[in-house]
């Protein structure tokens, strides 16, 4: 019975966040300089064009673990207005997903020259999702809505945002998944909300010639169900001569959570997971690696998650922003 309770605890557990699997999962991406990721105003918002590439894999040794890849790319477009683009890959047992996101990005600066950083950004992105079913490994089965083959469904969707950036401090809020659209995948009653509000918030402050320090938060909450999570970061930078030194950490928290039998005790447990992050910038280059552990006494597997990524800025402005801002500059 305890046996069962665990089980199901686990699969509640990790269903707080299979419903963000429809679209790019948020993990902590963000967080290694690519906030376009999750928010599309952001597209253009910088004083260079990015290109992030990431890849994520989770539970080292499972078969079929969950593994994402990320590219993406950003830029500005004349002196307001920004663009980009983001494919990727996401797996998760039997269930895959493709897709494609396109980005438009208007910049209002109200600073009198385009060095005194103080600028409000809006971003539409509109995107092309497939997702796939793969039934043919499910094995003998007198179930007549598994067919033994692979099923496809896709659907459009747009994400909308607005960003305010005033020197060192920034705030992003984005609704991801906007219009409701009918997925008919795994059956005629899933839910066609895949709305989910995103809100986050950092503040750079410190000596640029020794370290700064930037804290920071993410908000998420799924209208469908109303589950939440807040993420807590904390990210630090040290300037060399070749670019810069960095690393962070963030500990997510859900706000729900589910119950288990521990001994003759009923346990409650909720999702919590830490993450640091290192990274450097060299010249125009950028590498990180992301590592993130899972807490608490119900897991799926002991391994972490681990993600690498790798980046590289072009066409930047000569004239740098008068601001502590890793975001922007």
């Amino acid at each position: 019975m305890k046996l069962k309770i665990k089980v199901l605890l686990i699969f509640f557990i990790c269903s707080l966040y299979s419903y963000s699997q429809e679209g790019i999962p948020v993990y902590s991406d963000y967080l290694s300089d690519n906030y376009y990721l999750i928010h599309p105003s952001m597209a253009g918002a910088a004083n260079c064009a990015k290109i992030r590439l990431t890849a994520r894999k989770q539970w080292f040794g499972q078969e079929d673990a969950p593994s994402l890849q990320t590219l993406s790319f950003n830029g500005r477009i004349g002196e307001r207005s920004g663009a980009g683009i983001i494919l990727f890959n996401d797996k998760n047992g039997y269930h895959s997903q493709k897709g494609v996101k396109l980005t438009y990005a208007h910049h209002i600066l109200f600073s009198r020259d385009e060095v005194d950083l103080n600028q409000l950004s809006f971003g539409i992105s509109g995107g092309v999702i497939q997702n796939q079913l793969d039934e043919t490994k499910f094995g003998p089965t007198i179930d007549p809505l598994i067919t033994g083959s692979v099923l496809n469904d896709s659907y459009f969707n747009l994400d909308v945002g607005a960003s305010y950036n005033f020197l060192n401090f920034y705030a992003h809020a984005t609704v991801q998944g906007l219009i409701e659209t009918r997925r008919q995948l795994y059956s005629d009653y899933e839910s066609d909300n895949l709305r989910k509000y995103l809100l986050s918030a950092g503040y750079v402050f410190g000596k640029r010639e020794k370290i700064t320090w930037e804290p920071s938060i993410l908000f998420q909450m799924f209208d469908q169900t109303k589950e939440k999570s807040i993420d807590l970061n904390m990210k630090a930078y040290k300037n060399m001569d070749f670019g810069s030194l960095w690393a962070a950490l963030s500990y997510r928290r859900s706000f729900d959570g589910g119950q288990y039998v521990s001994g003759n005790t009923v346990s409650t447990q909720k999702l919590q997971y830490f993450t640091p992050i290192v990274g450097v910038n060299f010249k125009n280059f950028m590498f990180a690696y992301t590592y993130t552990q899972v807490t608490g006494d119900v897991k799926f597997d002991n391994g972490a998650y681990h993600q690498i990524t790798l980046g590289i800025n072009l066409f930047c402005k000569r004239e740098r922003y008068d601001c502590d801002c890793p975001a922007i500059n």
